[in-house]
């Protein structure tokens, strides 16, 4: 029995561990593909090798990887190991296969119900979350199995193995994905940091000496379009090569606002004049595009932050919103408020929204969604809140908006 057991160890262990390790966990359009492919690989092995236990009954460790990709991923993942689970078991044969197929049917109902909860539970609430939600499952089942077998010493002695199996499996399980989770988190910060580092050395060491002679160029070419010995047509290249020297300065100012020090000009702010002051510059903008931006304040907490790079973080945020939703209008949705020691920040629009891997690559530099944007503004946002030991969220999905979540602790 214990080397069955160990198998199984196995067979559950295996191949998260070959997803974490080599595959692409960045490439999120094929991570839940992937995850799930994997995990219904675990789940058939655990059916056909099952741990024979000394009273002759027979159990398997098969809801261990259903109950983890339903919580992880959601209806959609755990429904593709539901019909891998029926139709296996329905090819092993025996007895029990309706029971069997009534069974999974109730889990892939509860789990499916907990995976937004779970979803929302930080790392050691997930953990215990996950491994008390499979040991109901096990004791779920040994209460419809107590009225197929006999109420006897084998049966409680089955019930023992059984629940201390389960949940010390998926304790394990739940704790080992979670600190690999948390350990690729910690390599995206760590290098994301790294990406910050070296952008402000290069704005430092950069920005200045171009916008000299972009500045002295536009001021000529502004003089030769109001020049009279120019012609019309010519007139026109010189406005285009103004607004392409406007979107270069543009450019520039990004990298300025970059590089320049967290520390010099702090103020105290509880970031209330910061979000109206981001507000009023960008009315007449929403206006526009038939938005309405709506504030609900409540935070008493104040924080010594650069006011001036918080501003501009916030305008960052508040025209992408708007931008989002410049084909259909809406509201963008401001709220302010205190959790703790922490000052929270919500920014919600019922844009165009993000897919996952557009979700991942926000705050890149140089990316951007947009066909004039320069790939810099999210970056500064990232970069500002990470410097003062915040943290920004993403929750996103097409075509139902998008919230961006920042956390200042205090």
């Amino acid at each position: 029995m214990l080397s069955t057991f160990l198998i199984n160890f196995l067979f559950l262990l295996i191949p998260f561990v070959v997803y974490f390790v080599f595959c692409d966990y960045r490439n999120l359009k094929n991570y839940s593909l992937t995850f799930t492919l994997l995990a219904s690989v675990t789940m058939v092995l655990c059916l056909l090798f099952p741990i024979h236990l000394h009273s002759g009954f027979i159990v398997d460790l098969r809801y261990i990887p259903f109950i983890l990709v339903g919580l992880y991923l959601g209806f959609k993942n755990i429904l593709f190991l539901y019909i891998v689970l029926n139709i296996c078991r329905t090819l092993i044969g025996g007895e029990g296969i309706i029971q069997s197929f009534l069974y999974s049917t109730l889990v892939l109902i509860v789990v499916s119900l907990c995976h937004r909860k779970f979803k929302q539970l930080n790392v050691k609430p997930r953990i215990i979350f996950g491994s008390v939600l499979a040991l109901l499952n096990v004791l779920f089942y040994l209460f419809t199995l107590q009225f197929q077998v006999p109420d006897n010493k084998e049966f409680w002695m089955l019930a023992i193995n059984l629940t201390s199996t389960y949940f010390i499996m998926s304790f394990i399980i739940f704790s080992l994905i979670e600190r690999i989770l948390q350990n690729l988190r910690t390599r995206e910060k760590i290098a994301q940091s790294e990406k910050f580092h070296v952008i402000s050395e290069l704005s430092a060491s950069v920005a200045h000496e171009i916008r000299n002679p972009l500045t002295t160029t536009s001021g000529f070419l502004q003089l030769l379009s109001n020049s009279n010995s120019i012609s019309e047509n010519d007139k026109g290249y010189i406005d285009y090569s103004l607004q392409e020297l406007q979107r270069a300065e543009k450019i520039v100012s990004d990298f300025l606002t970059f590089s320049k020090p967290q520390d010099d000009l702090l103020e105290e702010t509880n970031l209330i004049e910061d979000i109206k002051y981001a507000k009023n510059i960008l009315i007449p903008y929403a206006n526009m595009h038939h938005v309405q931006m709506k504030i609900s304040f409540h935070n008493s907490l104040h924080r010594k932050l650069n006011t001036t790079l918080m501003r501009q973080c916030f305008i960052n945020l508040f025209k992408n919103g708007i931008e989002a939703m410049k084909d259909s209008g809406g509201i963008l949705c401001i709220k302010v408020l205190e959790h703790k020691n922490n000052i929270i920040i919500k920014i919600t629009d019922s844009g165009i929204g993000m897919d996952e891997q557009e979700i991942l690559s926000i705050a890149k530099p140089y990316y951007s969604t947009k066909n004039d944007g320069t790939g810099l503004g999210m970056v500064i946002v990232y970069n500002a809140i990470h410097n003062v030991g915040g943290q920004v969220n993403v929750e996103s999905s097409k075509g139902k908006g998008t919230t961006f979540t920042i956390t200042i602790p205090v």
